[in-house]
């Protein structure tokens, strides 16, 4: 039976990780799916990793593994670092922050499954995704990010900037070898990468959420980040 590695990187999510951790395990218990949850918590000021320990003692060592780091060192790096420890076949990675509903888990194992993909990415964009909680403004941004980075990259896949996904383990640990991409930018050059190296991606529907705890990382420096690292994948791919 296969294994699945779920990775949550952390930053001030106290209130919502009590929560995302229920959810997995509510909808995965009930299908008999083994599962870990492998929570990487980059130094938060508000007590997030206290909570992962209460977590882990309640649900158990065997499913929740701590593995934080002393501070913030972006998203990319976040992935890698778990993965290192990371024992499943498959890894799932998603946001902590309740904007990723761990519901959709099943219909990731289901759409790989069927075809054996070796990539499996949630879409807002295609029929029965979308985005919940967002001003006019936000949606404006992310398709108008989406839109471009269709045309400059040709990813093959309906939501380049989306980030809640299932990979084989291999195929993983390949891409992150050959991606430069350390912060937001990693999630969409992993795409493209793939699409490079020939790897097989499937797409299901999925309902983004907007968060209820917290505060968004989105800034105007990950707006700009991103901009420059869409220009240096179009030239490099």
């Amino acid at each position: 039976m296969s294994k699945y590695s779920i990775l949550l990187p952390t930053y001030n999510e106290k209130d919502n990780l009590p929560v995302i951790v229920y959810l997995i395990n509510k909808y995965l218990e009930p299908s008999k799916i083994v599962y870990e949850i492998i929570i990487i918590d980059d130094g938060s000021p508000d007590g997030t990793l206290d909570v992962a320990k209460q977590l882990q003692a309640i649900y158990g060592n065997d499913k929740i593994l701590l593995r934080p780091r002393a501070k913030k060192l972006g998203l990319g790096t976040a992935y890698i670092h778990g993965m290192k420890h990371a024992t499943g076949d498959f890894i799932i990675i998603m946001d902590a922050d309740l904007s990723h509903h761990p519901k959709f888990i099943l219909d990731f194992i289901k759409k790989q499954v069927e075809q054996d993909f070796d990539v499996v990415t949630g879409s807002r964009y295609i029929e029965n995704g979308g985005v919940f909680g967002w001003d006019f403004k936000r949606k404006l941004i992310s398709r108008g990010a989406n839109f471009v980075s269709q045309i400059l990259l040709r990813p093959n896949v309906s939501d380049l900037t989306g980030s809640f996904r299932l990979y084989k383990k291999s195929v993983l640990e390949n891409l992150i070898q050959s991606c430069v991409s350390k912060g937001y930018v990693f999630q969409m050059e992993m795409v493209v990468r793939a699409r490079q190296l020939n790897y097989t991606i499937g797409e299901v529907p999925i309902t983004f959420v907007d968060r209820v705890y917290g505060e968004s990382k989105l800034g105007g420096s990950e707006i700009i980040q991103f901009a420059k690292s869409l220009l240096y994948l179009f030239a490099t791919t």
